[in-house]
């Protein structure tokens, strides 16, 4: 009999699995529940992304690219991050297609991360930078972000996380799952804190295109800033590409060397039609994320209206697809909230604990559905509570 438990990876062991997984998948085959779980455009990809992806299956295009990408797409990518957020980066050298955003993180931290490294991680934050971290021989270190400052991540805050182990900030803007964002003055703050030091900064930017009522500004694009930021982001989110599983990174060529070489190692080249696909989207893809932005802000304020209407308080988010209400007053965990509601009420959300302890108290709903959909779990909502 193998003694898996002293064979296996122990980092791999203490790593817990995904709170919104866990309970998207207590769903089961139950055909009665109204799920908000998924952080899933409920969008088809726009057809003439596909389109671009079929011919080029047709043509035969089905090769290996370059390690980094086609330079095709990393030309289209440093047009697109210089067209709408001001970026400016070198398509030859500092530009790599990951295979979704999250393999642009997994990349950042391995190659800048030595055993005992700090990384702070401000929360609720999605669940896979603390693993990651970790899995990287990085310690993670997280950092509450409060609703009193709108889950921003302040400069005061930041300061008093630094130790002398601190190598790395995660910024997880616009938030997943709080939906907060952060300003340029926002920014400005935190650059002031990190100006001087050899603190190095990942910006996860996936919802950079899904803000409201303001443009999204990255911190690389601040003085100073780019020399020590890698950029993460992708396609999933914007043009509704989640099973193309195409991202990609921003850094300096210094960097972007070293994450190359991992790249090579363990994926070789992300998926050739997608790269295809993704140039289509970059190129002609604007009036689909204007619209697709445009239906996410009505679902966004007719849920977040429904809520409060039921005297839910709830945080009024700014961007990506998320509400983030206060569940406290009801007397119970979370979890426990969670649970009953999908037993009794037939509606599935996630407790706030699944994105950090400091998540206790919250629930994350998604609005990546349809008005329709929305409008039934808000039915079903409002008679649980009422049932309380």
């Amino acid at each position: 009999m193998m003694d898996y438990e002293k064979l296996l990876s122990r980092t791999a062991q203490e790593i817990e699995p995904s709170g919104i997984r866990r309970f998207f998948d207590l769903l089961g085959d139950r055909k009665d529940i109204v799920a908000l779980t998924v952080g899933q455009p409920d969008f088809v990809t726009p057809w003439h992304i596909r389109v671009a992806a079929v011919e080029s299956l047709e043509q035969g295009r089905t090769y290996y690219t370059s390690n980094s990408g086609t330079a095709e797409l990393r030309s289209e990518i440093a047009a697109y991050m210089e067209r709408r957020f001001g970026l400016v980066y070198a398509p030859e050298n500092e530009i790599i297609v990951t295979v979704g955003g999250s393999e642009a993180i997994d990349l950042a931290m391995r190659a800048i991360l030595n055993p005992g490294d700090e990384v702070v991680i401000p929360q609720p934050a999605y669940v896979c930078y603390g693993p990651v971290a970790s899995l990287a021989g990085g310690v993670p270190v997280y950092l509450e972000t409060k609703e009193k400052d709108r889950f921003k991540l302040t400069p005061e805050a930041l300061r008093s996380a630094i130790t002398e182990k601190t190598k790395l900030l995660v910024l997880p803007f616009p938030n997943n799952p709080t939906g907060a964002i952060m300003t340029k003055e926002d920014l400005e703050g935190i650059a002031e804190v990190l100006y001087g030091t050899d603190i190095l900064v990942i910006s996860d930017e996936i919802y950079c295109e899904l803000t409201y009522g303001r443009d999204h500004v990255s911190i690389a694009s601040l003085p100073g800033m780019r020399e020590r930021t890698v950029v993460a982001s992708g396609f999933s989110k914007s043009y509704a590409m989640t099973g193309w599983r195409l991202g990609y990174t921003l850094a300096p060529a210094e960097i972007t060397k070293q994450m190359l070489k991992i790249h090579q190692y363990a994926i070789m080249c992300a998926p050739t039609a997608s790269q295809f696909a993704a140039v289509e989207a970059m190129r002609h893809g604007d009036p689909d994320v204007a619209e697709m932005r445009a239906e996410y802000n009505r679902r966004r304020r007719y849920l977040v209206g429904g809520l409060q209407e039921m005297g839910i308080d709830c945080f009024h988010p700014e961007g990506a697809f998320y509400v983030w209400p206060n569940i406290s007053k009801f007397g119970m965990s979370s979890e426990v909230f969670c649970r009953r509601l999908m037993e009794e009420g037939g509606v599935v959300i996630v407790p706030g604990t699944a994105f950090g302890k400091c998540g206790e108290g919250f629930a994350r709903i998604s609005y990546a559905y349809s008005v329709e959909h929305i409008a039934k779990a808000l039915d079903r909502i409002e008679k649980f509570i009422s049932s309380l």
